[in-house]
């Protein structure tokens, strides 16, 4: 009798082994906020999972939303890392101290304009502002010569923005950051009488290519999608870079960050190290994205204006503040 409930026993274990096996391995991956261009991150993650072997679950949302629920969650998110499109969303999980300090070798793959003074999260790729313009209806000599241009009663119902977008209020923010609170207070304020809401910045885009206004802030790589397919929404479109360090040719920094929290932090530190080197810079030079590729000696597409050529001006990511933006668009009426 005792043999045979020993049998048993054993039998029971050697299950619960067999089941549990496959939930170890599927542990053995790492879990990414996905709030970058879907398809970009599908190809990191391919990239990465044959290189190392390690699995990648990707869970896609937005920058806002990821980076509240992560402050949300706190010390129980179940992500490993966390990816964005802009910089505040990298500010708000940082500012929370939910971030662990980024491997140094990763740091030194990526030059110091493109990722935080803290080394709390490090920059993965880039987008330009520019204004997009109907060239029909503008030529060069009547372009704005800043962001803050577009504040004046001559603009009136001649530009557009999506202004809900995460994008969008990545440009405010540098703004804020550039000239302080009051002067981002009354642009907004103008902003408000100015101009006209779109929902969505390739629909911004298409405003401006089919004439119905003359032009818009968007960031750059709308524009390069576009035409890399049929080009039938910017055929009439123009792209002005404001340079000369003006708010208006902020660079905006797409994020990566390993969660202080992660259960899987070697794995993590390794993605980051791996999207930030060579295999995950190449991705932005030939895929489809047309962000640019910010690691050292990486090229980005070659239809791109050159990142150095931008003027952008100087801006520690770290200091662009999410939630003063959104108060200050709401106080505007713009949200």
């Amino acid at each position: 009798m005792k043999l045979a409930l020993s049998t048993l026993a054993g039998a029971v274990a050697l299950t619960a082994s067999l089941i549990a096996a496959p939930a170890m391995a599927e542990d053995a991956g790492i879990i990414v906020y996905n709030a970058q261009h879907e398809s970009l991150a599908k190809e990191w993650a391919k990239g990465f999972t044959k290189e190392t072997g390690i699995k990648v679950t990707l869970r896609n949302g937005g920058d806002s939303d990821f980076s509240n629920q992560i402050v949300a969650e706190g010390a129980a998110s179940p992500a490993d890392v966390f990816l964005t499109e802009n910089s505040p969303a990298m500010a708000l999980v940082e500012a929370a101290g939910l971030f662990a300090p980024v491997d140094a070798d990763t740091l030194a793959q990526v030059p110091q304009e493109y990722q935080p003074s803290s080394g709390k999260w490090v920059g993965v790729a880039a987008r330009s502002t520019v204004f997009a313009y109907n060239k029909d209806k503008l030529k060069e000599d009547q372009l704005p010569k800043s962001l803050l241009d577009l504040a004046d009663p001559s603009w009136k119902g001649r530009w557009a923005a999506s202004q809900a977008g995460a994008d969008f209020q990545a440009i405010v923010s540098a703004l804020l950051e550039l000239k302080g609170e009051a002067a981002t207070a009354d642009w907004l304020k103008a902003m408000k009488e100015n101009f006209t809401a779109y929902k969505g910045n390739s629909t911004v885009m298409k405003a401006v290519n089919a004439g119905e206004i003359d032009g818009g802030v968007i960031y750059h790589y709308y524009y390069f999608g576009d035409q890399a397919k049929t080009g039938e929404n910017s055929k009439n479109v123009g792209l002005h870079y404001f340079k000369n360090q003006d708010p208006g040719a902020f660079v905006s920094i797409s994020g990566g960050g390993v969660l202080a929290s992660s259960k899987h932090p070697k794995e993590a530190q390794a993605f980051l190290k791996w999207v930030t080197g060579k295999g995950g810079q190449e991705v932005l030079k030939t895929g489809t994205s047309y962000e640019y590729a910010v690691g050292k000696g990486a090229e980005s597409n070659p239809k791109l204006v050159p990142l150095a050529d931008l003027q952008a001006p100087k801006i520690d990511p770290t200091h662009l503040n999410s939630k003063k933006v959104i108060d200050l668009m709401t106080q505007a009426g713009l949200l």
